[in-house]
């Protein structure tokens, strides 16, 4: 999967969470520090990045400042994260 179809299954997935269809959402929207996800909502959408980059994400090794933006996000995903085993 390229980088821009992680992008759009990453925001295609947050809207649905968000359950807010007026916000428009960017890979460079502000997501934590606007309120707009909250504590709960970061595990569900850190266990949807780790499908989308098919890689395991250590919770203890993000913060919420690295899931304010969809680009943080993979950005994450590729520092700290580990290819999941086939």
């Amino acid at each position: 999967m390229t980088e821009s179809e992680q992008v759009e299954e990453l925001l295609a997935y947050i809207k649905q969470v968000i359950r807010r269809p007026d916000v428009h959402l960017t890979a460079d929207s502000a997501l934590v520090s606007s309120g707009l996800i909250d504590s709960f909502a970061l595990v569900d959408i850190l266990g949807k990045l780790e499908d989308v980059t098919n890689m395991r994400i250590s919770a203890g090794k993000v913060q919420p400042k690295d899931m304010n933006t969809v680009v943080l996000m993979l950005s994450t995903a590729r520092r700290v994260g580990k290819l999941k085993k086939s």
